[in-house]
């Protein structure tokens, strides 16, 4: 196995992941709040989408960020995400629809990527000092949050999944 192909494995699987965690939610299940001042699904996957053009594609050699929907990041910037109730937010079909086409061309730049391209400076210094390491904090950056879809799920008394 290859870098490449274990970055590669980890953006798809965290990919999937995010998708098995919303599968039975509805739209306004995505708008529940775990508890009170946390922040309700649509926010995190719309933030997700997000960082991963402004922050992950726009430090990847060769990578063009995908362009997002006008207002897009300002709806999901951290000051919004308290509003309550909470609006503006998009269906689940059209987040995972931009996750998907995000994430897409972030595999496809991850493919153009050559072993010395995946050791070069990222610029996020000790967080993710290779722009290897800054891909595979993607999928970290995902799993925190699915992690946190998890809490949502035992609240609507939806079943664990494994």
């Amino acid at each position: 196995m290859t870098a490449k192909d274990a970055i590669k494995f980890l953006l798809v699987s965290t990919q999937k992941w995010v998708h098995q965690y919303v599968s039975d939610l509805s739209d306004d299940d995505l708008l529940v709040r775990p508890v009170p001042a946390a922040n309700p699904i649509a926010w995190q996957l719309g933030h997700m989408i997000a960082s991963e053009v402004m922050y992950f594609q726009a430090k990847v050699p060769g990578v063009a960020p995908v362009e997002l929907p006008a207002g897009f990041a300002e709806r999901h910037a951290n000051e919004t995400a308290a509003k309550d109730p909470p609006t503006g937010f998009l269906k689940k079909d059209e987040y995972l629809a931009l996750f998907d086409r995000v994430r897409g061309a972030t595999l496809a730049a991850v493919d153009r990527l050559s072993d010395a391209d995946l050791d070069k400076e990222s610029g996020w210094g000790d967080y993710a000092p290779t722009v290897g390491t800054l891909l595979l904090r993607i999928g970290d950056h995902d799993m925190m949050h699915a992690g946190q879809f998890t809490v949502l799920r035992r609240k609507l008394g939806k079943p664990v999944l494994v």
